[in-house]
């Protein structure tokens, strides 16, 4: 009887061993958007897989993954945005849980990569906080990470596992195509940010522009004195912004355009952050439309300035994690201007 047990056993087994392999994709979310990651899971034709979340009273989190994920390929997305010394927690217990299941290969999605503005050491003594993230999720397990636009792309040589840099700008491109009657000028608000700019006025056939700023390294979010280099005299401006956080940038900035003759200023900016006062700042400033994206949840109640409007990049990641999971290209999605 035995013997016929573990011939059946063996029998069932070398069909699996015989069948060609399978593969299966799992994706999870973080308590951060949740929206945005269910908007992904029905782009790609499936659902969120289940994740148990607890807190203990000492404020430490809980979780367990609700299946089996041994041999799969999983995603995990979080949006960083909020308590994300909580968010980046809770990602990497993920992560870990994930590694000591036996899953196959460990995709962390981060719409928003957090810290990245900490990317190099302005004065003695600092931290290069952002290697310190990409430190961190390699140790958890990692096998691949994905974001959307970085702060700057040296973050991506932080990381020593394959990193998929997406970019929210073809979505900026539909928007604005045809928008406008006249001439346009696409405007960085720093130097820094002139080959993004350039690259979005190649698809609006507009002139680039850019803002020259003054900062005291040792106040952070704060900007002393601006200067608009580039025409905008009798032209629509739109300001173009990989964040906004506390909207002095763009309130300064878009005066400016005013000033010097813009016809309209717009802005276009993939995370909105919208910190404390924010709003405030942006009420008074001279701009028609603001333009984000739904990698974060909004936290300042932007929707008080009337003038914004958030597109979403579920479609940008969806189409990237398929990618990934068919071991296709990624940056053929994007013909290449996610590299920038």
């Amino acid at each position: 009887m035995i013997k016929k047990i573990l011939k059946a056993i063996w029998t069932e087994r070398k069909k699996m061993i015989e069948q060609p392999g399978k593969k299966k994709m799992l994706l999870f979310s973080g308590s951060s958007n949740v929206e945005l990651a269910q908007k992904v899971a029905s782009n790609l034709g499936t659902e969120l897989s289940e994740v148990d979340r607890k807190e203990f009273a000492s404020g430490e989190i809980y979780l367990r993954l609700g299946e089996s994920v041994r041999g799969a390929d999983c995603f995990v997305m979080q949006s960083h945005s909020g308590d994300i010394n909580r968010t980046i927690m809770e990602q990497l217990l993920m992560i870990d849980a994930l590694k000591r299941a036996s899953a196959k290969r460990i995709t962390a999605v981060l719409p928003f990569y957090p810290y990245s503005r900490q990317d190099k050491k302005a004065l003695p003594r600092e931290p290069i906080s952002a290697r310190l993230i990409s430190d961190m999720y390699v140790a958890a397990g990692v096998n691949r990470m994905v974001s959307i636009d970085l702060h700057t792309q040296q973050i991506q040589g932080f990381v020593d596992q394959p990193f998929d840099h997406l970019t929210a700008m073809p979505l900026f491109v539909e928007y604005f195509k045809d928008k406008f009657d006249g001439p346009i000028s696409i405007i960085s608000p720093d130097a820094g940010g002139v080959k993004r700019a350039t690259t979005f006025a190649k698809h609006l056939d507009a002139y680039v522009g850019f803002v020259h700023k003054k900062r005291d390294p040792k106040i952070h979010n704060e900007v002393k004195s601006f200067t608009i280099i580039g025409e905008v005299e009798d032209r629509h401006a739109i300001l173009l912004d990989d964040i906004i956080d506390t909207g002095g940038t763009i309130a300064a900035a878009s005066r400016i355009l005013k000033e010097r003759g813009a016809l309209s200023v717009n802005v276009a900016a993939t995370h909105g952050i919208f910190s404390e006062g924010s709003v405030e700042k942006l009420q008074d400033a001279p701009v028609d439309k603001i333009v984000v994206t739904d990698t974060l949840l909004q936290n300042g109640n932007p929707e008080k300035l009337g003038n914004v409007e958030s597109l979403s990049v579920s479609p940008i990641i969806a189409n990237a994690l398929t990618s990934i999971f068919t071991d296709d290209s990624v940056s053929a999605l994007f013909m290449g201007e996610n590299v920038l």
